[in-house]
Order: C-alpha cells, then sequence, then structure tokens
C-alpha cells in the first residue's frame, strides 16, 4: 500500500466520483481506478459499490476512511514540521464566530509579548463546520460551545462564562431592578445566525421559560448584531467577553438576575487519535495560559470592558 493510492482512495470517498476524484488528484481517470482496483486486491475487499458514476463506501471502505484520513494527515503534519524548521511551529486553529474576536487576538498578543514563535492560522466558522474541519485533518484544534457529541473528539473545558443581556442605553429595561428570561418575554430580539451555538442556546433558555424569542433581526457577525442593538432596534443575549471598548456608542449590558446565571462552557478540541504536533501544543500551552489567570470568566486578558453592567 503506498500512500499515494491513499490519497486516491480519499479522494474518491469524499467526491463520490471517479471522474472527479482523477480531477482532484491530477491523474488520469484509468490510472486512479486502476490505483484503487490494486487496494482493492491488497485487502481483499471491495471498498466502494460501483453505482453508474456514483462511488458508494462499502463497510471495508468506511473502516479504511478514518485510518486514511489519520495516516495522511500524520504525514502531511511530519512534512510540515520539516519544512518549518527554524521557522517557528505551525498551527491551524477554529473558533465559533462569538469567541473568535476575542480569544484570537487575545492568544497572538501574548505570544508576541512573551516572543512565542508560532505561527497561528485562524479560521472562524460554525461549530458543526469546525468539528468536521477537525476530523478532517484541516484544522488542529477548535474552540466550540458545549455540549457537543463526537466520540472521534477529545474535549478540554477552557473556560466557562456568563451571558448577559445587551441593550440601547434608553431601553426601558435599562434600569429595571431585576432582569430575567421571563421580562425579555415581549422584546424582539436581534440574533446570529441559525446555525449559531449561541442563538441555539438563546432560544433553548427562552422556551425553559415558557416563550418563543421573536427574532426581528438575523446578523452574520457581533458587530452588526452590537449596532443594531445599540440603536434600540431590539435586545440580544451575549458572552461577557463581547464587551468591548470599541463598542457602539449608548449599548450597554446588564447581568441576570437572580442565583443562577445564563452562562456557557467553551471546549478546546482535537481529533482523540491524532498526532499532534509541536506547533498544537504550543497553542494549547498558550490558551490555557490566556484563560488561567481569569476567576469565574474567562474573557481573555488584554481586552479592556468598557460597557456598563
Amino acid at each position: 500500500m503506498e500512500l499515494y493510492q491513499l490519497r486516491y482512495f480519499l479522494a474518491v470517498a469524499e467526491t463520490g466520483n471517479f471522474t472527479k476524484a482523477a480531477a482532484r488528484a491530477f491523474v488520469s481517470q484509468p490510472s486512479l481506478s486502476q490505483q484503487i482496483l490494486n487496494l482493492e486486491e491488497e485487502f481483499g475487499q471491495k471498498l466502494f459499490h460501483r453505482m453508474g458514476r456514483k462511488a458508494v463506501l462499502t463497510e471495508a471502505g468506511l473502516k479504511l476512511l478514518e485510518s486514511s484520513r489519520r495516516i495522511l494527515s500524520d504525514v502531511d503534519h511530519t512534512l510540515q514540521e520539516l519544512k518549518e524548521t527554524g521557522l517557528g511551529p505551525k498551527v491551524t486553529v477554529g473558533a465559533i464566530p462569538t469567541v473568535a474576536p476575542f480569544f484570537f487576538p487575545a492568544v497572538m498578543a501574548h505570544c508576541r509579548a512573551n516572543e512565542i514563535p508560532l505561527v497561528i492560522q485562524t479560521h472562524e466558522d460554525f461549530r458543526r463546520p469546525l468539528a468536521e474541519a477537525v476530523l478532517d485533518g484541516h484544522l488542529d484544534w477548535a474552540l466550540i460551545s458545549l455540549p457537543f457529541n463526537e466520540p472521534r473528539l477529545h474535549f478540554e473545558k477552557l473556560y466557562s462564562e456568563p451571558l448577559w443581556v445587551a441593550m440601547s442605553a434608553n431601553h426601558r429595561l435599562a434600569k429595571a431592578e431585576h432582569l430575567t428570561f421571563e421580562s425579555l418575554r415581549d422584546e424582539n430580539f436581534i440574533l446570529m445566525g441559525e446555525a449559531s451555538t449561541l442563538t441555539l442556546q438563546i432560544q433553548r433558555f427562552c422556551g425553559d421559560h415558557d416563550f418563543e424569542p421573536r427574532i426581528a433581526h438575523r446578523c452574520g457577525q457581533l458587530s452588526t448584531a452590537k449596532t443594531l442593538t445599540a440603536m434600540g432596534l431590539g435586545i440580544t443575549v451575549l458572552p461577557k467577553s463581547a464587551r468591548s471598548a470599541t463598542d457602539p456608542e449608548g449599548l450597554i449590558f446588564r447581568k441576570f438576575s437572580g442565583p443562577v446565571q445564563p452562562a456557557r462552557d467553551i471546549a478546546l478540541v482535537r481529533h482523540r487519535r491524532r498526532h499532534i504536533g509541536r506547533g498544537a501544543q504550543l497553542f494549547a500551552e498558550v490558551a490555557r495560559t490566556v484563560v488561567g489567570p481569569i476567576a469565574g470568566l474567562s474573557s481573555p486578558p488584554q481586552l479592556k470592558a468598557s460597557a456598563s453592567s
């Protein structure tokens, strides 16, 4: 079995088509098909069901799929580390949109201040695509919210942080003595997209209080949600770390009342069976250092929170 054969196999598995796989691998289709046949002969089992133009993995193919991804990922990372000798270790990290704008700058500022020669490539996306990118070997780490059920991933809880209500300073609830999810029943909500885990969590909290949030605006970025909220077009619920010195004028944050505060957990996740390179190890150490000194939250250091609470 050769590495290039595994790459051909993976191309067919991911495209579901021999023609597309050959184009992706920059080889002719007959050559690719022959190598797949050679693999099947070596294993003594069919790896694909040939269904016209469609190639579907057999049970044996499914077993080979994860192993081939892991093998090729380890090889690629080893080669990358060898190429980077003397240039500093490299790591690829993803984070959900409500973490990336705050966590990544804090990590990079820490590396710069402490002269840590870590090359960090970042990617911002929603939770499910990030998890799939980790499983596929495209990311070393991802920062996502919990809970998340995926046995192939290793989870390390990094921090917890409370969720606060953000609103215009002129909002009727801005000076309310008590603020609960129940008090938000009649409000217009400004939320992130449907795939946002924060949005799903807010909807779950509202459901626990027997109402469904009335969504007036959906936003792709936190900055848009903050701007619309500051204009008085609705309220939103954000993690405490979302407060920033650059928030729009008139945007305030309020804590929820009561002994139990709505909160979320953020975890650092990696592939359970994947080799951890020098860059990935170093990033994890820096990530723990960045959040370690913060008690309770959790908001990354070096970031000032100017909005009133």
